[in-house]
């Protein structure tokens, strides 16, 4: 009977530790559901996941813009909300200029903890498009880093496309 339970409690910890390893996931939601109280203010909503669980890890984001010429960026709040591992966005970059929101959901330090989403926006101030950086490791789809290299140029683009117009 020892034995049994001996195995039972390794089988559990071993598969404790398995659920627990990997990495963070992040989708975006938009636009808000109007009809819900919740959500009117909502730009977008981010969710946090740990493989298929909504799970609450922390997120934070930037609004990485171009407005007259001039680089900006503006640190971005987000607010929890009642369905767990989702966090609405409200609105805070101005209406002019190029914007690019970077957020990323973290479940903890090191390399892969981190699942980013680059989210462009289009002259109307919609999202246009919505890119979760990834990179096939051993078989598996995992979070890249987000290249702020990347972030810039696509910015500049936007910004060459809107002056030759």
């Amino acid at each position: 009977m020892r034995t049994i339970r001996l195995l039972a409690l390794s089988s559990l910890l071993a598969a404790t530790a398995f659920v627990s390893s990997g990495p963070p996931w992040i989708s975006i939601e938009y636009p808000g559901n109007p009809y819900s109280q919740e959500s009117r203010d909502a730009y977008l909503y981010v969710h946090a996941f740990h493989h298929g669980t909504p799970t609450a890890f922390p997120v934070s984001g930037t609004a990485e813009g171009l407005v007259s010429g001039a680089r900006r960026t503006i640190s971005l709040e987000f607010k929890t909300t009642s369905r767990p591992g989702v966090y609405s966005l409200r609105k805070q970059w101005p209406n002019d200029g190029i914007w690019t929101l970077v957020v990323g959901v973290t479940q903890g330090e090191g390399e892969g903890n981190t699942a980013s989403a680059i989210v462009e926006l289009g002259a109307d101030g919609k999202v246009a498009s919505v890119v979760v950086p990834t990179t096939q490791r051993n078989g598996y789809l995992l979070p890249a880093a987000v290249s702020m290299a990347g972030v810039e140029a696509g910015l500049s683009d936007r910004a060459g496309r809107v002056a030759t117009r």
